[in-house]
C-alpha cells in the first residue's frame, strides 16, 4: 500500500462489541465543555461514540484557532480537521447534498471499518491519521528553517501541557495499546492485527492455511493473471481457504473469515470485492460487531479514490 495514501491509528475500539474508543471508556481529566447534543449529533450520525480526548482536542484547537478549528493545524503541519469533526464545526448544516453517508466520510480506498479518519493532510498523498504527536515530532526533526521549527515547538509546548494536564499519554504505545497488542490473535495485511475473543480452549480463531507472504503470491497470480481463464484458475486456492472458512464459521472459530476478508481487502483489488462482501459482513455478524458489516458494505459498493467529501456536492 505503499504510495497509496498513509494511514495512522486512529481512535480504535475497533474490535470490542461496542465501538468506543479504549481511552474513551476512561474518563481522564475533567470532561470537555462540549455540550451533550452535539455529542448526540455525533453518535447519531457515526453511530458510534467518540472518546472524550476527541473533544478535548477540538477545544485545543479552538484556542489555537478560534474562528476555524478545523484549520488549525494547517499552516504549521498542513493537516485539517475532518470526519467527525465536521459535525462540531457545523459542516453538515451547510451541505448542499442531499443525503450525505457519514459512514463513508472522508473513508480513505484502504481504510478498514475499524479505523476512523478525524486528520488529514494534501490530496495528493492522501495522508490522514487519527492523531498528531508522534508527526509532529519526526516534522521537528526533519525541519531545517529555524522559524518552522520554532512554530512547531510552540505548538509541541502546548499540546505536551494539555495532555500532560488531562491526563493523556503522548508515547507512541499507551498501556491500552500495549494491553491490546498482547490479545493480538493475528497481524493481517495492514499489520495493527486483529482481536477476536478466544475461549480458554482455543475456540474463537485458527491460523490460515497460508502465510501473509504465500496468499500475497496467490493474490498476486489473480490480479495478475492475462485471461479471465487463468484468473478463474488462480482463485482455485482462494476458494479452498473459503471452505475451510466455512468449517471455522460452524465450529465458532470466526477469527478466520474476518482475517481472510480484510487480508482481501488491504490487498485492494477489485477482483477481490466479491469475496470480502461474502466474508467480512458475515464475520462481523458473527462477532456482534455490526455497525462494522454495515461500513463494509456500503464502502465496498462506494470504494474509490475520490469523493471522500461527504458534506460537498
Amino acid at each position: 500500500m505503499a504510495g497509496r495514501g498513509k494511514r495512522k491509528a486512529a481512535f480504535r475500539s475497533s474490535e470490542s462489541k461496542n465501538p468506543v474508543a479504549e481511552d474513551g471508556k476512561k474518563n481522564r481529566g475533567e470532561n470537555s465543555s462540549i455540550p451533550e447534543e452535539l455529542r448526540q449529533e455525533v453518535r447519531d450520525l457515526y453511530k458510534l461514540q467518540m472518546p472524550e480526548d476527541f473533544y478535548h482536542f477540538w477545544e485545543f484547537c479552538e484556542k489555537q484557532d478560534p474562528e476555524n478549528p478545523c484549520e488549525a493545524l494547517k499552516s504549521s503541519l498542513g493537516l485539517r480537521l475532518v470526519g467527525p469533526y465536521d459535525i462540531l464545526a457545523g459542516k453538515h448544516k451547510a451541505t448542499k447534498r442531499s443525503e450525505p453517508n457519514y459512514l463513508l466520510h472522508w473513508r480513505y480506498f484502504y481504510d478498514p471499518p475499524e479505523f476512523q479518519t478525524v486528520i488529514n493532510g494534501d490530496s495528493e498523498t492522501q495522508h490522514h491519521l487519527g492523531y498528531f504527536s508522534l508527526l509532529l515530532s519526526r516534522r521537528l526533526k526533519e525541519m531545517g528553517n529555524r522559524s518552522q521549527s520554532s512554530v512547531l515547538k510552540e505548538l509541541e509546548t502546548k499540546l505536551t501541557t494539555v495532555a500532560k494536564k488531562l491526563g493523556y499519554s503522548l508515547e507512541q504505545k499507551t498501556k491500552e495499546m500495549k494491553q491490546r497488542d498482547r490479545k493480538v490473535a493475528t497481524r493481517t495485511f495492514h499489520g495493527a492485527g486483529l482481536v477476536v475473543p478466544i475461549d480458554k480452549t482455543g475456540v474463537g480463531y485458527r491460523e490460515l492455511p497460508e502465510t501473509d507472504g504465500s496468499l500475497k503470491k496467490i493474490c498476486k497470480a489473480i490480479v495478475e493473471a492475462p485471461t479471465d481463464e487463468a484468473r478463474i484458475k488462480a482463485f482455485a486456492p482462494i476458494q479452498e481457504i473459503i471452505t475451510y472458512v466455512q468449517f471455522a464459521n460452524d465450529e465458532c472459530d470466526y477469527g478466520m473469515g474476518y482475517e481472510l476478508g480484510i487480508d482481501l481487502f488491504c490487498y485492494g483489488s477489485h477482483y477481490f470485492h466479491k469475496v470480502v462482501q461474502q466474508l467480512l459482513p458475515l464475520a462481523y455478524k458473527l462477532l456482534k460487531r455490526h455497525l462494522f458489516a454495515e461500513i463494509i458494505e456500503v464502502h465496498l459498493v462506494n470504494r474509490n479514490w475520490n469523493d471522500l467529501d461527504q458534506l460537498t456536492v
